[in-house]
């Protein structure tokens, strides 16, 4: 059984500015500006001044579920230029010192597990990396962009033929945040 109609309204907060042209929007906030292209999405977007209306007529089971998914990513858009985002990551090790640097759009991991070569993680879009004492921090205001390049750096470090209970090295995200230091 289709329904007539489902619908989800974001109200937009002051100070955050969302432009919809077809299915791209375009938030505006204080801390920048990200676009974001949903035409492959068989929903309707609509905006009219302070909210924006995502729906679909008539939908099918994943066409309703779109709706909630462009929902959810419009309403990380505005939480990103409104606050930002943050992951935090503790540099793990039982005996070869960690020594992590950032070098142009890449993390750079040396001596991991005694490792003669530098493991690279991948720095994905206008994120920025910052290595304090025992911790890494990687912010930016697109939350796929900054949660992607906290998830490249810990897959940098991933132990392999060993048993990981008992070689526990590497670096891990402990920590999530909305709004950036």
């Amino acid at each position: 059984m289709r329904l007539p109609e489902i619908s989800k309204v974001i109200q937009v907060p002051d100070g955050v500015k969302v432009t919809v042209e077809g299915r791209k929007v375009t938030v505006k906030g204080a801390k920048g500006t990200l676009t974001r292209d949903f035409s492959l999405a068989p929903v309707s977007i609509e905006s009219n001044g302070k909210s924006v209306r995502v729906y679909a007529k008539w939908p099918r089971k994943k066409e309703a579920a779109m709706v909630g998914t462009v929902h959810s990513h419009i309403q990380n858009m505005i939480t990103g230029v409104e606050k930002g985002f943050s992951y935090k990551l503790k540099i793990v090790f039982s005996h070869f010192p960690i020594s992590v640097k950032v070098q142009d759009k890449a993390v750079v991991i040396e001596n991991f597990t005694g490792e003669r070569r530098a493991r690279k993680a991948k720095i994905i879009g206008d994120v920025k990396v910052k290595v304090q004492s025992d911790d890494v921090i990687v912010e930016g205001i697109n939350l796929e962009d900054v949660s992607q390049t906290a998830a490249n750096i810990e897959q940098a470090t991933k132990v392999k033929r060993k048993d990981p209970r008992v070689f526990l090295d590497g670096l891990y995200v402990y920590e999530r945040n909305e709004g950036m230091t």
